[in-house]
């Protein structure tokens, strides 16, 4: 196949340039298709030259190696939201909780993920509101299985159509087909051949790379509120109902007092200026300068290090009630499903941390005397961070140190939520 139509590529960027925490090393070839065909010639070319590939959304849940990536990396630049009908099939197309009318919105795997939520709430369609400020892409939300606040994006996607690298086809998969997972789906795990342990093969790109995503939302303005935090913050009880809008203004309210959304000033960036609407980047901009939370800085941190990060590095392990009962009495629980369907225990990666002795500001002290150029986030426990011009490697220290930290601690050996491409966090 040729990659000649409908392509734009760029010249020798680094991964530094492409992810939010802004480190990794350099890529041999940067690609972005501009059609749904040039997006499966650029990962078949990849595929039949032998070479690693690997398509990239918004860089915010991966942790690259320092080393050079001597193979393709493949960013989706179709952006394009439509409403495909204004009463999806239902009951009469009708929800059968609520009454609202269920309306079909299809997205473009590249189109930027908090700019698909905007549109949503702006077309009067409830049911992504409090996803708001995630970062990433559309075609991404559905391999991670985002979740925030009480919600997940399993909860509202219909189907999402594919291209199948191993049978060379295009197909679409619905909920079922999915099975999503807590951070997880079929999608993300068709890169593993075992968890954790890497499908040469296809790593560290899916098997079924993400052309569209439809969701099935409710035609309303309001929406429940679902999570205490959420419901504190607004002055509600969970359970009541809101204005989407002001569900979304309070959730990246919420997400900037946790340094949990990205630096709007990446999109400076020549790599990224064109992966989000000029609207949503100026929108995104003016909020920062609003909202930002200033953590505790020390001396040579980036204005905003706090937001350098992939987001939440660990995931909540989801124990055995006998692995639950050795945790300190006070260790937060909450109910969950283990992987073969039994009752299980949720754990809080952040309170295990925290009472490992890791407090938010941590950082490792280099040989040199002066402290690591990586370091939790001092606005939130669960974020690994870049502090100013730190390598992979320093995350990576930072990682095994406190996965050790919490195993000698509460006997929990944690596992990190973003794709580690060219690195391990095992000793």
């Amino acid at each position: 196949m040729s990659m000649q139509s409908s392509l734009l590529e760029s010249d020798n960027p680094t991964f530094a340039n492409l992810t939010t925490i802004g480190v990794g090393g350099s890529i041999a070839r940067f690609v972005e298709p501009t059609s749904r065909v040039a997006v499966i010639e650029a990962v078949e070319d990849a595929d039949c030259a032998g070479l690693p590939l690997c398509v990239i959304g918004g860089g915010s849940n991966m942790l690259v190696s320092d080393e050079p990536f001597n193979g393709v990396v493949v960013r989706d630049a179709r952006r394009e939201i439509c409403v495909l009908d204004e009463a999806a099939p239902g009951i009469d197309g009708v929800d059968k909780t609520s009454g609202d009318f269920l309306v079909h919105v299809s997205a473009e795997a590249g189109c930027n993920w908090d700019d698909f939520v905007s549109h949503t709430i702006e077309l009067g369609l409830q049911g992504v509101e409090a996803l708001s400020g995630i970062p990433g892409t559309v075609g991404a939300s559905v391999v991670q299985n985002i979740g925030a606040y009480g919600a997940e994006v399993a909860q509202s996607v219909e189907s999402v159509e594919v291209w199948d690298r191993k049978d060379k086809t295009t197909f679409y998969m619905n909920l079922a087909d999915l099975k999503f997972g807590y951070r997880t789906s079929v999608l993300k795990k068709s890169m593993y051949k075992a968890p954790g342990v890497a499908a040469d093969c296809f790593f560290p790109t899916p098997r079924y790379v993400v052309l569209s995503v439809t969701f099935c939302l409710k035609h309303s303005k309001t929406g429940v509120v679902t999570h205490s935090q959420l419901a504190h913050a607004l002055g509600v009880q969970v359970g009541d109902r809101m204005e989407t809008s002001k569900i979304r203004r309070e959730v990246l309210r919420v997400r900037a007092s946790k340094g949990m959304l990205e630096d709007a000033m990446r999109y400076a960036n020549k790599w990224m200026c064109y992966s989000k609407s000029e609207n949503g980047v100026e929108s995104s901009i003016r909020l920062q300068n609003e909202d930002y939370v200033c953590g505790d800085l020390q001396e040579g941190d980036s204005k905003y290090a706090d937001r350098h990060s992939c987001g939440s590095f660990f995931m909540n392990p989801i124990l055995t009630k006998a692995q639950a009962d050795l945790l300190p009495e006070d260790a937060p629980r909450f109910d969950a499903t283990l992987p073969d369907g039994s009752k299980g225990v949720k754990a809080s990666a952040a309170w295990l941390i925290d009472h490992a002795g890791f407090h938010k500001g941590f950082r490792l002290a280099q040989s040199d005397g002066e402290k690591s150029k990586a370091g939790l986030s001092s606005l939130h426990t669960l974020a690994l961070t870049n502090r100013s011009c730190a390598k992979c490697a320093d995350i990576v220290d930072l990682a095994r140190k406190i996965i050790d930290g919490v195993y000698d601690s509460f006997g929990v050996k944690l596992v990190p939520e973003p794709v580690l491409i060219g690195v391990s966090v095992d000793c």
